[in-house]
Protein backbone atom coordinates (compact mmCIF):
# COMPACT_ATOMS: atom_id res chain seq x y z
CA UNK A 1 0.00 0.00 0.00
CA UNK A 2 1.42 3.42 -0.96
CA UNK A 3 0.90 6.86 0.56
CA UNK A 4 -1.75 8.54 -1.56
CA UNK A 5 -3.53 11.83 -0.88
CA UNK A 6 -7.20 11.25 -0.12
CA UNK A 7 -6.87 7.59 -1.02
CA UNK A 8 -9.97 6.58 0.93
CA UNK A 9 -12.34 9.50 0.50
CA UNK A 10 -11.44 11.90 -2.32
CA UNK A 11 -11.69 11.56 -6.07
CA UNK A 12 -11.74 13.92 -9.02
CA UNK A 13 -15.27 15.06 -8.18
CA UNK A 14 -14.26 16.17 -4.69
CA UNK A 15 -10.85 17.66 -5.48
CA UNK A 16 -12.08 21.05 -4.35
CA UNK A 17 -12.63 19.80 -0.80
CA UNK A 18 -10.39 21.42 1.80
CA UNK A 19 -7.27 19.43 2.69
CA UNK A 20 -5.47 21.91 4.96
CA UNK A 21 -6.79 24.99 6.77
CA UNK A 22 -3.90 26.35 8.80
CA UNK A 23 -3.04 29.83 10.13
CA UNK A 24 -5.26 31.49 7.53
CA UNK A 25 -3.90 29.41 4.64
CA UNK A 26 -6.28 27.04 2.85
CA UNK A 27 -5.38 24.33 0.37
CA UNK A 28 -7.90 22.20 -1.49
CA UNK A 29 -6.96 18.64 -2.38
CA UNK A 30 -6.38 19.75 -5.97
CA UNK A 31 -4.05 22.53 -4.80
CA UNK A 32 -2.29 20.22 -2.38
CA UNK A 33 -1.76 17.61 -5.07
CA UNK A 34 -0.32 20.27 -7.40
CA UNK A 35 2.00 21.53 -4.66
CA UNK A 36 3.21 17.98 -3.98
CA UNK A 37 3.85 17.45 -7.70
CA UNK A 38 5.79 20.74 -7.97
CA UNK A 39 7.94 20.15 -4.87
CA UNK A 40 11.61 20.11 -5.91
CA UNK A 41 13.20 16.73 -6.47
CA UNK A 42 16.38 15.81 -4.66
CA UNK A 43 19.62 15.79 -6.66
CA UNK A 44 20.61 12.44 -8.11
CA UNK A 45 22.43 10.56 -5.36
CA UNK A 46 26.13 10.08 -5.92
CA UNK A 47 27.19 6.70 -4.52
CA UNK A 48 30.59 8.22 -3.67
CA UNK A 49 29.04 10.80 -1.30
CA UNK A 50 28.63 10.16 2.41
CA UNK A 51 25.11 9.22 3.47
CA UNK A 52 21.84 9.20 1.56
CA UNK A 53 20.16 12.43 0.57
CA UNK A 54 16.82 13.29 2.14
CA UNK A 55 14.23 16.02 2.16
CA UNK A 56 13.99 18.02 5.37
CA UNK A 57 10.57 19.19 6.57
CA UNK A 58 11.73 19.88 10.12
CA UNK A 59 11.75 23.68 10.05
CA UNK A 60 8.81 24.18 7.66
CA UNK A 61 5.38 25.37 8.71
CA UNK A 62 2.77 22.61 8.79
CA UNK A 63 1.28 22.99 5.28
CA UNK A 64 4.70 23.01 3.60
CA UNK A 65 5.97 20.23 5.89
CA UNK A 66 3.09 17.98 4.84
CA UNK A 67 3.59 18.88 1.18
CA UNK A 68 7.23 17.89 1.61
CA UNK A 69 6.32 14.58 3.28
CA UNK A 70 3.89 13.56 0.52
CA UNK A 71 6.32 14.77 -2.15
CA UNK A 72 9.05 12.56 -0.67
CA UNK A 73 6.66 9.60 -0.75
CA UNK A 74 5.77 10.31 -4.38
CA UNK A 75 9.42 10.67 -5.35
CA UNK A 76 10.53 7.58 -3.43
CA UNK A 77 12.82 9.64 -1.21
CA UNK A 78 13.35 9.93 2.53
CA UNK A 79 12.23 12.95 4.55
CA UNK A 80 13.39 14.25 7.92
CA UNK A 81 10.73 15.43 10.37
CA UNK A 82 12.76 16.25 13.48
CA UNK A 83 12.87 18.88 16.20
CA UNK A 84 15.23 21.50 14.74
CA UNK A 85 16.40 22.35 18.28
CA UNK A 86 17.21 18.75 19.26
CA UNK A 87 18.17 16.73 16.21
CA UNK A 88 19.24 13.16 16.94
CA UNK A 89 22.56 11.79 15.77
CA UNK A 90 22.03 9.61 12.70
CA UNK A 91 24.22 6.98 11.10
CA UNK A 92 26.15 8.15 8.06
CA UNK A 93 24.32 5.76 5.73
CA UNK A 94 20.53 5.63 5.83
CA UNK A 95 18.61 2.44 5.15
CA UNK A 96 17.60 2.45 1.44
CA UNK A 97 14.01 1.56 2.43
CA UNK A 98 13.68 4.52 4.81
CA UNK A 99 10.91 7.03 4.14
CA UNK A 100 10.30 8.91 7.41
CA UNK A 101 13.34 9.96 9.44
CA UNK A 102 11.88 10.81 12.84
CA UNK A 103 12.85 10.44 16.50
CA UNK A 104 11.56 9.28 19.87
CA UNK A 105 9.91 11.92 22.06
CA UNK A 106 12.85 12.26 24.43
CA UNK A 107 10.62 11.96 27.50
CA UNK A 108 13.35 10.06 29.35
CA UNK A 109 16.37 11.68 27.74
CA UNK A 110 17.74 12.80 24.36
CA UNK A 111 15.62 11.81 21.34
CA UNK A 112 16.82 8.70 19.50
CA UNK A 113 16.78 8.54 15.68
CA UNK A 114 14.23 6.32 13.96
CA UNK A 115 13.55 5.46 10.35
CA UNK A 116 10.41 3.86 8.98
CA UNK A 117 8.92 2.84 5.66
CA UNK A 118 5.69 4.32 4.32
CA UNK A 119 4.02 0.90 4.65
CA UNK A 120 4.78 0.77 8.39
CA UNK A 121 2.18 3.49 8.85
CA UNK A 122 -0.09 3.22 5.84
CA UNK A 123 -0.81 -0.48 6.29
CA UNK A 124 -2.31 0.28 9.72
CA UNK A 125 -4.52 3.11 8.46
CA UNK A 126 -7.58 0.99 7.49
CA UNK A 127 -7.84 -0.62 10.94
CA UNK A 128 -7.13 2.69 12.67
CA UNK A 129 -9.94 4.28 10.64
CA UNK A 130 -12.28 1.46 11.61
CA UNK A 131 -11.49 1.80 15.33
CA UNK A 132 -11.73 5.60 15.50
CA UNK A 133 -14.66 6.04 13.15
CA UNK A 134 -12.90 8.95 11.45
CA UNK A 135 -14.41 9.94 8.10
CA UNK A 136 -13.31 11.85 4.99
CA UNK A 137 -15.79 14.55 6.04
CA UNK A 138 -13.98 15.18 9.35
CA UNK A 139 -11.79 18.17 10.14
CA UNK A 140 -8.92 16.99 12.32
CA UNK A 141 -7.29 19.31 14.84
CA UNK A 142 -3.51 18.91 15.17
CA UNK A 143 -2.45 19.91 18.70
CA UNK A 144 1.35 19.89 18.49
CA UNK A 145 4.39 19.98 16.20
CA UNK A 146 4.85 17.34 13.53
CA UNK A 147 8.20 16.19 14.91
CA UNK A 148 6.15 14.56 17.70
CA UNK A 149 5.22 11.44 15.77
CA UNK A 150 1.67 11.13 17.14
CA UNK A 151 0.85 14.49 15.52
CA UNK A 152 2.57 13.57 12.26
CA UNK A 153 0.67 10.26 12.24
CA UNK A 154 -2.63 12.10 12.82
CA UNK A 155 -1.99 14.57 9.99
CA UNK A 156 -0.75 12.00 7.47
CA UNK A 157 -3.67 9.68 8.24
CA UNK A 158 -6.16 12.54 7.82
CA UNK A 159 -4.80 13.45 4.38
CA UNK A 160 -4.64 9.79 3.34
CA UNK A 161 -8.28 9.44 4.38
CA UNK A 162 -9.40 12.59 2.59
CA UNK A 163 -10.20 14.60 5.72
CA UNK A 164 -9.13 18.17 6.50
CA UNK A 165 -6.20 19.12 8.77
CA UNK A 166 -6.62 22.29 10.83
CA UNK A 167 -5.34 24.40 13.71
CA UNK A 168 -8.78 25.92 14.38
CA UNK A 169 -10.69 24.24 17.23
CA UNK A 170 -13.90 26.01 16.22
CA UNK A 171 -13.93 24.14 12.90
CA UNK A 172 -12.64 20.76 14.11
CA UNK A 173 -14.77 17.65 14.42
CA UNK A 174 -11.91 15.39 15.57
CA UNK A 175 -8.74 15.76 17.60
CA UNK A 176 -5.66 13.72 18.59
CA UNK A 177 -3.88 14.65 21.85
CA UNK A 178 -2.33 13.37 25.05
CA UNK A 179 -4.97 13.18 27.83
CA UNK A 180 -3.79 16.34 29.63
CA UNK A 181 -4.10 18.39 26.43
CA UNK A 182 -7.32 16.66 25.41
CA UNK A 183 -9.12 17.67 28.61
CA UNK A 184 -8.31 21.32 27.91
CA UNK A 185 -8.76 21.52 24.15
CA UNK A 186 -12.16 19.79 24.01
CA UNK A 187 -13.68 22.81 25.75
CA UNK A 188 -12.86 24.78 22.61
CA UNK A 189 -14.19 22.27 20.05
CA UNK A 190 -17.96 22.79 19.86
CA UNK A 191 -18.37 20.35 16.95
CA UNK A 192 -16.22 17.53 18.36
CA UNK A 193 -17.24 14.06 17.16
CA UNK A 194 -14.09 11.97 17.71
CA UNK A 195 -11.35 12.41 20.32
CA UNK A 196 -8.23 10.23 20.15
CA UNK A 197 -6.08 9.97 23.28
CA UNK A 198 -2.50 8.71 22.98
CA UNK A 199 1.02 9.33 24.20
CA UNK A 200 0.15 8.69 27.85
CA UNK A 201 -2.27 6.42 29.68
CA UNK A 202 -5.90 7.52 29.83
CA UNK A 203 -6.88 6.77 33.41
CA UNK A 204 -10.51 6.37 34.51
CA UNK A 205 -10.59 9.82 36.12
CA UNK A 206 -9.40 11.50 32.90
CA UNK A 207 -11.89 9.51 30.81
CA UNK A 208 -14.70 10.47 33.18
CA UNK A 209 -13.65 14.12 33.07
CA UNK A 210 -13.69 14.15 29.28
CA UNK A 211 -17.05 12.37 29.14
CA UNK A 212 -18.61 14.69 31.73
CA UNK A 213 -17.17 17.72 30.01
CA UNK A 214 -18.61 16.54 26.72
CA UNK A 215 -22.10 16.18 28.23
CA UNK A 216 -21.83 19.55 29.95
CA UNK A 217 -20.62 21.28 26.80
CA UNK A 218 -23.45 19.81 24.76
CA UNK A 219 -26.01 20.95 27.33
CA UNK A 220 -24.67 24.50 27.64
CA UNK A 221 -23.16 25.36 24.25
CA UNK A 222 -25.39 26.92 21.63
CA UNK A 223 -22.74 26.08 19.03
CA UNK A 224 -22.68 22.35 19.57
CA UNK A 225 -25.75 20.94 17.89
CA UNK A 226 -24.61 17.31 18.06
CA UNK A 227 -26.80 14.99 20.09
CA UNK A 228 -24.26 12.17 20.00
CA UNK A 229 -21.50 11.84 22.61
CA UNK A 230 -17.91 12.18 21.51
CA UNK A 231 -16.39 8.89 20.40
CA UNK A 232 -13.42 8.71 22.76
CA UNK A 233 -10.69 6.33 21.55
CA UNK A 234 -7.46 5.48 23.32
CA UNK A 235 -4.53 3.84 21.62
CA UNK A 236 -1.26 2.54 22.96
CA UNK A 237 1.90 2.64 20.90
CA UNK A 238 5.36 4.12 20.64
CA UNK A 239 7.51 5.93 18.12
CA UNK A 240 9.34 2.65 17.47
CA UNK A 241 6.26 0.44 17.15
CA UNK A 242 3.47 2.80 15.99
CA UNK A 243 0.03 1.38 16.85
CA UNK A 244 -0.01 -1.59 19.20
CA UNK A 245 -3.44 -1.68 20.87
CA UNK A 246 -6.59 0.43 21.06
CA UNK A 247 -10.02 0.67 22.65
CA UNK A 248 -13.25 2.65 22.42
CA UNK A 249 -13.62 4.03 25.94
CA UNK A 250 -17.43 4.00 26.01
CA UNK A 251 -17.42 0.25 25.41
CA UNK A 252 -15.57 -0.19 28.73
CA UNK A 253 -13.29 -2.75 27.14
CA UNK A 254 -9.54 -3.03 27.74
CA UNK A 255 -6.94 -2.17 25.17
CA UNK A 256 -6.87 -4.85 22.47
CA UNK A 257 -3.94 -5.66 20.21
CA UNK A 258 -4.37 -4.72 16.57
CA UNK A 259 -5.11 -7.68 14.34
CA UNK A 260 -1.58 -8.11 12.97
CA UNK A 261 0.27 -7.31 16.20
CA UNK A 262 1.66 -9.92 18.63
CA UNK A 263 2.80 -9.35 22.21
CA UNK A 264 4.28 -11.21 25.16
CA UNK A 265 5.74 -10.32 28.54
CA UNK A 266 9.05 -11.22 30.15
CA UNK A 267 9.54 -10.44 33.85
CA UNK A 268 6.61 -8.07 33.57
CA UNK A 269 8.06 -6.16 30.60
CA UNK A 270 6.18 -5.92 27.31
CA UNK A 271 7.65 -7.19 24.04
CA UNK A 272 5.87 -6.60 20.73
CA UNK A 273 6.25 -8.07 17.25
CA UNK A 274 4.56 -5.88 14.67
CA UNK A 275 4.48 -5.18 10.91
CA UNK A 276 4.12 -1.49 11.82
CA UNK A 277 7.50 -1.22 13.55
CA UNK A 278 10.25 1.19 12.59
CA UNK A 279 13.28 -0.12 10.71
CA UNK A 280 15.44 -2.00 13.20
CA UNK A 281 12.59 -2.64 15.63
CA UNK A 282 11.30 -5.79 13.95
CA UNK A 283 11.20 -9.12 15.73
CA UNK A 284 10.34 -9.09 19.43
CA UNK A 285 10.95 -5.48 20.45
CA UNK A 286 10.91 -4.30 24.06
CA UNK A 287 9.92 -0.66 24.49
CA UNK A 288 10.47 -0.71 28.27
CA UNK A 289 6.88 -0.70 29.55
CA UNK A 290 5.51 -2.89 32.33
CA UNK A 291 2.32 -4.65 31.27
CA UNK A 292 -0.04 -7.61 31.64
CA UNK A 293 -1.56 -9.68 28.83
CA UNK A 294 -4.74 -11.75 28.75
CA UNK A 295 -5.01 -13.10 25.23
CA UNK A 296 -5.31 -10.02 23.02
CA UNK A 297 -6.20 -7.78 26.00
CA UNK A 298 -3.43 -5.49 27.19
CA UNK A 299 -3.03 -3.64 30.49
CA UNK A 300 -0.09 -1.22 30.50
CA UNK A 301 1.29 -0.16 33.88
CA UNK A 302 3.80 2.38 32.60
CA UNK A 303 7.48 2.80 32.00
CA UNK A 304 9.74 0.29 33.69
CA UNK A 305 12.24 3.08 34.28
CA UNK A 306 9.43 4.97 36.06
CA UNK A 307 9.01 2.17 38.60
CA UNK A 308 9.97 3.33 42.10
CA UNK A 309 11.23 0.70 44.58
CA UNK A 310 10.02 1.77 48.02
CA UNK A 311 11.35 -0.66 50.61
CA UNK A 312 10.86 -3.61 48.26
CA UNK A 313 7.42 -2.49 47.03
CA UNK A 314 7.25 -1.46 43.38
CA UNK A 315 5.32 1.78 42.92
CA UNK A 316 4.49 2.76 39.33
CA UNK A 317 4.95 6.48 38.76
CA UNK A 318 2.01 6.68 36.34
CA UNK A 319 -0.32 5.14 38.95
CA UNK A 320 0.69 7.81 41.47
CA UNK A 321 0.23 10.52 38.84
CA UNK A 322 -3.25 9.29 37.95
CA UNK A 323 -4.33 9.43 41.60
CA UNK A 324 -2.85 12.87 42.18
CA UNK A 325 -4.28 14.34 38.98
CA UNK A 326 -7.76 13.19 40.04
CA UNK A 327 -7.54 15.14 43.32
CA UNK A 328 -9.40 18.44 43.64
CA UNK A 329 -7.01 21.31 43.12
CA UNK A 330 -4.45 19.45 40.99
CA UNK A 331 -4.14 20.38 37.33
CA UNK A 332 -1.22 18.05 36.52
CA UNK A 333 1.20 15.86 38.43
CA UNK A 334 4.43 13.91 38.02
CA UNK A 335 6.00 11.34 40.33
CA UNK A 336 9.68 10.41 40.52
CA UNK A 337 11.86 8.33 42.82
CA UNK A 338 14.17 10.01 45.33
CA UNK A 339 17.07 8.02 46.85
CA UNK A 340 16.58 7.02 50.51
CA UNK A 341 19.22 5.52 52.80
CA UNK A 342 16.87 2.94 54.35
CA UNK A 343 14.04 2.34 51.88
CA UNK A 344 16.10 2.60 48.70
CA UNK A 345 13.69 5.15 47.21
CA UNK A 346 10.69 7.21 48.21
CA UNK A 347 8.12 8.96 46.03
CA UNK A 348 8.44 12.66 45.28
CA UNK A 349 5.58 14.59 43.65
CA UNK A 350 5.86 17.61 41.37
CA UNK A 351 2.46 19.18 40.81
CA UNK A 352 0.65 22.05 39.15
CA UNK A 353 -2.21 23.51 41.21
CA UNK A 354 -5.32 24.95 39.58
CA UNK A 355 -5.89 27.61 42.23
CA UNK A 356 -8.93 26.02 43.90
CA UNK A 357 -6.97 24.24 46.68
CA UNK A 358 -3.64 24.87 48.38
CA UNK A 359 -0.90 22.29 48.84
CA UNK A 360 -1.91 21.36 52.41
CA UNK A 361 -5.41 20.44 51.26
CA UNK A 362 -4.01 18.34 48.40
CA UNK A 363 -1.62 16.52 50.74
CA UNK A 364 -4.48 15.79 53.14
CA UNK A 365 -6.60 14.37 50.30
CA UNK A 366 -3.67 12.20 49.22
CA UNK A 367 -3.02 10.86 52.74
CA UNK A 368 -6.65 9.79 53.00
CA UNK A 369 -6.65 7.56 49.92
CA UNK A 370 -3.10 6.48 49.05
CA UNK A 371 -1.09 3.50 50.25
CA UNK A 372 1.83 4.58 52.43
CA UNK A 373 4.43 3.33 49.94
CA UNK A 374 2.89 5.38 47.13
CA UNK A 375 2.25 8.50 49.21
CA UNK A 376 4.75 11.21 48.22
CA UNK A 377 7.15 12.25 50.98
CA UNK A 378 8.39 15.32 49.12
CA UNK A 379 6.07 17.76 47.33
CA UNK A 380 7.10 20.49 44.90
CA UNK A 381 4.66 22.95 43.33
CA UNK A 382 5.56 24.37 39.92
CA UNK A 383 3.83 26.71 37.50
CA UNK A 384 4.30 24.28 34.63
CA UNK A 385 5.66 20.75 34.40
CA UNK A 386 8.32 20.14 31.74
CA UNK A 387 6.76 18.37 28.78
CA UNK A 388 7.80 16.97 25.43
CA UNK A 389 6.47 18.38 22.16
CA UNK A 390 3.60 15.86 22.24
CA UNK A 391 2.58 16.89 25.78
CA UNK A 392 4.04 13.95 27.70
CA UNK A 393 5.90 14.59 30.96
CA UNK A 394 9.64 14.98 30.30
CA UNK A 395 10.96 12.71 33.05
CA UNK A 396 14.57 13.40 32.17
CA UNK A 397 14.07 17.11 32.88
CA UNK A 398 12.27 16.34 36.16
CA UNK A 399 15.12 14.19 37.41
Amino acid sequence: MTLILGGRGRDSSTANGTAIAWAGRTLTYAELDAAVEQWPHLPVHDARSHGALSHDASALDLPDALICVFAAARQGSAVRVEDPAARPERPAHADPDAFLLVATSGSTGRPKPLARTAASWVDSFPEFTEITGLRPTDTVLITGPLHATMHLFAAVHALWLGACVTDDPAQATAVHAVPAVLRDVLRRIPRARVAVAAGAGLDDAAAQTISSQNTSDQNTSTQNTSTQPIRLVEYYGSAELSLVAARVVAERSPLRLLRNVEARTEDGYLFVRSPYAAIGAHGWFGVGDLAELNGSELLVHGRGDAAINVGGTTVIAEDVENILTALDGVRAAAAIGTPHAVLGETVSAVIELDGTRDLEHVRAFARAIMAKEALPRRWTVVQQLPRTASGKIARGALQ
